[in-house]
């Protein structure tokens, strides 16, 4: 093996996925992958991204994948609940909040439901979560309950309730966080009653 096919190796041990121009930039010639896949030792997930073979793939691993091809993105709403394991959501589609004028990735296996927020609202309570090797920008459980509301036409007031009454009774339910994103989304006002009902 190749001193160069080693740091590609190194680099995808080191954060789950790389992407091809992530291999250019550390100055190793872009065919070294595609020797490494042809020698098995890795496998293109989608047009520019790349994996070890033998990579035990988790159930997150598509958050992961758009997350490489989006750096501008964080994962929200159904999908950011399923990661922090709140509510019985199971989205066919990955969420992703984008800025108003970035575009979406192309040439992804899987659907996308792009939001779109403006800088303040896309940087607020973003925490980093490591899906197979590969640190994700994801919205904190608070974030993502005020974005569910700000959202509610397109997800469902009902997903929006259910996601609330999970969280109330999580370890993860933090009001005063709750509120400042309220305030960030603009939806104090659609939040506070139901806040008080839970409340009583």
């Amino acid at each position: 093996m190749s001193d160069q096919a080693d740091r590609v190796l190194d680099l995808i041990d080191h954060h789950g996925l790389v992407r091809a121009r992530d291999v250019h930039r550390a100055g190793i010639p872009t065919v070294v992958l595609t020797r490494l896949v042809r020698a098995g030792r890795l496998e293109r997930v989608v047009r520019g991204l790349y994996a070890r073979a033998s990579a035990s793939v988790g159930v997150h691993v598509n958050l992961a994948e758009v997350a490489k091809l989006a750096p501008k993105g964080v994962i929200c709403l159904l999908s950011a609940l399923t990661v922090h394991g709140l509510g019985t959501q199971n989205p066919h589609r990955v969420w992703l909040a984008l800025p108003h004028k970035a575009k979406p990735p192309r040439s992804i296996p899987v659907r996308l439901a792009v939001v779109r927020m403006h800088p303040r609202a896309l940087e607020a309570g973003v925490v980093m979560h490591p899906i197979d090797g590969t640190p994700v920008p994801v919205f904190d459980p608070s974030k993502t309950i005020a974005d569910l509301f700000k959202f509610r036409t397109r997800v469902g007031l009902d997903v929006a309730l259910e996601a609330l009454r999970a969280y109330w009774a999580s370890e993860h339910r933090n009001l005063d966080a709750l509120r400042r994103y309220a305030q960030i989304d603009a939806v104090e006002n659609v939040l506070q009653p139901y806040l008080e009902a839970m409340a009583t």
